[in-house]
């Protein structure tokens, strides 16, 4: 949340700095989409990881159901762990490409928190709000 009080002694909002503003509203909520696609990302690695668990359960010789897209096809136990295995695998790249995004949101964010709260000081707020 990014708001700005004016008083008669504060320093006028130029242009510049308005831009600056927004700039910094568009990274936060990029941000925050990030973050929950993080989660998501997060619970898909948990939940491939459960059922990798429970394929060890299964005797080799059994078949299993194995989702694909919308669809459930029988699989033998060793290529449903392989399926799960590269879904894991390419749910934690996905992970790693979503921080590396997130993190150089962050950078941004940090220096227009410097440039932006050296001119405003406490008349402006650049916190993120806790709605949990």
């Amino acid at each position: 949340m990014t708001t700005v009080k004016e008083t008669e002694s504060d320093a006028q909002v130029t242009f510049e700095d308005q831009q600056k503003i927004n700039k910094f509203a568009r990274h936060n909520a990029r941000l925050q989409d990030i973050k929950d696609e993080l989660a998501e990302k997060r619970k898909e690695v948990q939940n491939l990881e459960d059922a990798a668990d429970e394929l060890l359960m299964v005797d080799d010789s059994d078949f299993v159901p194995y989702q694909i897209g919308e669809v459930f096809v029988s699989s033998s136990v060793t290529d449903a762990t392989s399926l799960l295995e590269r879904g894991k695998e390419r749910a934690l790249d996905e992970i790693k490409e979503l921080e590396e995004r997130g993190g150089s949101h962050k950078q941004i964010l940090s220096d227009l928190k410097v440039q932006l709260y050296a001119k405003f000081g406490n008349n402006i707020n650049l916190e993120a709000e806790d709605d949990s």
